[in-house]
């Protein structure tokens, strides 16, 4: 079948688009990757309730895969960080603090086994708390709670905008999981490590 031959006025609107193209500066090209989301304070009790299944499905053209019930999900195609965190802020019935990271950042993270050396056990979890922005001077570290031998929670290490550290499964231990935030004024969210490891595992697979 011969090719239709393309009129004058289309040919001249590709030719404008590519020459757009051409203009834009090469930042513009790393501002659109693959990256993770983690929004703050979701689905905790009944609070802020909301259903990331859905949204993920709702948000299908960007590659969103959803992790677990308290807003994590893994963006598969390159989007710009604005234009995602306003579609997500659309899918969403109240406010929430959205923390984006590039996908890079979460790959770097897991591949280095930072809890390698650290205790282990079916009473100690191990965490991440996600912060929405990098600290400006970050605390000496480790840092226990309470600070005493008899420790509940340990932050071992700040890399980026991750906290890690563990804590005992105690009641006392989430009381102080919740102070962490205040303790280094951003805003953050946390993870199990196991969430993180999972996020790198569909990254990997992308």
């Amino acid at each position: 079948m011969p090719r239709r031959s393309q009129s004058p006025r289309a040919a001249k609107k590709r030719s404008v688009a590519r020459s757009n193209l051409a203009f834009l500066h090469p930042t513009f090209y790393l501002l659109l990757v693959p990256s993770v989301v983690f929004l703050r304070a979701v689905n905790v009790g009944r609070a802020n309730r909301c259903q990331p299944a859905l949204i993920a499905k709702q948000l299908a053209k960007f590659g969103v895969v959803n992790i677990g019930a308290v807003g994590t999900f893994v963006v598969r195609k390159d989007v710009s960080e604005s234009t995602l965190r306003a579609a997500i802020a659309k899918k969403l019935p109240f406010k929430s603090e959205i923390m984006i990271c590039p996908a890079r950042d979460i790959l770097k993270l897991a591949k280095k086994d930072p809890f390698a050396r650290q205790p282990s056990g079916p009473d100690i979890t191990r965490f991440v708390n996600v912060l929405a922005r990098r600290l400006r001077a970050p605390p000496s570290l480790p840092l226990s709670l309470p600070a005493d031998d008899e420790w509940l929670l340990k932050i071992i290490a700040i890399e980026n905008r991750f906290v890690l550290g563990v804590y005992r499964r105690q009641m006392k231990a989430i009381s102080y999981l919740g102070k962490i935030e205040k303790l280094l004024g951003v805003p953050a969210t946390t993870r199990n490590w196991n969430t993180i490891q999972r996020v790198a595992q569909i990254l990997n697979h992308a």
